[in-house]
């Protein structure tokens, strides 16, 4: 009967390897049953990993529409402020203005007209904000304030109030009209933003939002506009007598009572877009705790089963040591 034996060195070389496969396959199922997913990818997809890479893919690519959204929203919000801000300055500085022109013992001219210049700075100071150092209003220029400051500004209108020879409230509301509506005016002298329109925001693979409000529109505008002239009609240079002025007050109230209804369509189309941003970004989280969901079942382990075969493993390791120990005490003494 023959038998077969391996020398010392090469069942030294075969408990070392065993010991080592066994650490391997121990910290394997260590891993699977702390994490909950299988540690060998490829042995679980057979090698087909296209469906796991277009999961990746998605949650990438929402990862990037989630950055998307949020400076959305965040441009919409700042922007719904601030065309609340320019209606509340309106609505303030039209009752103070139409109380004058018409109450015979009214706030004082000169009153009236210092709240309409304080109302014109801060109506550019609002129109000039920015969000995280983008103007809202300049089109695509939006590394620059849409308009100058609020002296400038009113500087500008005075001469071409005065250019224009307009002596009475009706000419200079005329004159002031003309000049913010002439390309070759306001948009060409004042306004320091851009003609072209802000690209649409992607908020995902189908869907899009536009925030295009520029200080060149009609509504806003028209605030200006009556806000300046208001500002200007104790100016020395326009040469109004207090009655001129009352009626020039009162016009100017007026018609800026009225313009509130375009300000507010303004606020609604912001507001409209807040909405389409929300649902577009709940869809999108959705979506993705969807595609974490189906990536979590692809690569899970069974827990169970991991700790069973971990068990297993331990017992092995074990009895390996136990098997070290006992060669290591053999002697040529002991065995005679």
């Amino acid at each position: 009967m023959s038998t077969t034996s391996i020398g010392d060195l090469a069942q030294s070389f075969m408990l070392r390897n065993r010991n080592t496969a066994l650490k391997q396959e121990m910290a394997r199922l260590t891993t699977e049953l702390s994490t909950g997913q299988v540690a060998d990818t490829r042995e679980v997809l057979g090698g087909n990993y296209s469906y796991l890479t277009e999961i990746e893919r998605k949650l990438e690519t929402l990862t990037g529409y989630d950055v998307a959204t949020t400076e959305a929203n965040h441009m919409a919000s700042a922007m719904q402020s601030a065309l609340e801000r320019v209606e509340s300055l309106g609505t303030d500085l039209s009752l103070s203005l139409i109380a004058a022109g018409t109450s015979a013992v009214g706030t004082s001219k000169s009153v009236v007209a210092a709240d309409a210049r304080n109302a014109m700075a801060a109506l550019v100071g609002t129109m000039n904000s920015n969000i995280a150092g983008r103007s809202m209003f300049s089109g695509t220029a939006t590394d620059r304030a849409p308009l100058p400051d609020d002296s400038t500004l009113l500087d500008a209108l005075k001469t071409a109030i005065t250019g224009a020879g307009a002596t009475t409230p009706t000419d200079i509301m005329a004159a002031a009209t003309n000049w913010f509506n002439d390309p070759a005016g306001f948009a060409a002298t004042a306004y320091q933003g851009s003609a072209a329109a802000l690209a649409p925001m992607t908020l995902s693979e189908t869907e899009s939002v536009t925030l295009d409000i520029r200080a060149t529109d009609p509504d806003l505008k028209t605030m200006l506009r009556l806000t300046a002239v208001a500002a200007l009609a104790e100016d020395p240079a326009l040469a109004l007598s207090e009655p001129e002025q009352t009626e020039l007050f009162e016009m100017t109230g007026q018609q800026m009572l009225a313009g509130r209804d375009g300000l507010t369509s303004l606020r609604a189309a912001v507001g409209f877009a807040e909405s389409r941003i929300e649902q577009v970004s709940s869809r999108n989280a959705a979506e993705e705790t969807s595609l974490d969901y189906a990536k979590a079942n692809l690569l899970a382990s069974d827990p169970y089963d991991a700790a069973t075969k971990l068990e297993e493993v331990q017992f092995q390791l074990q009895s390996l040591y136990s098997v070290t120990v006992r060669m290591s005490q053999l002697s040529l003494v002991n065995f005679l």
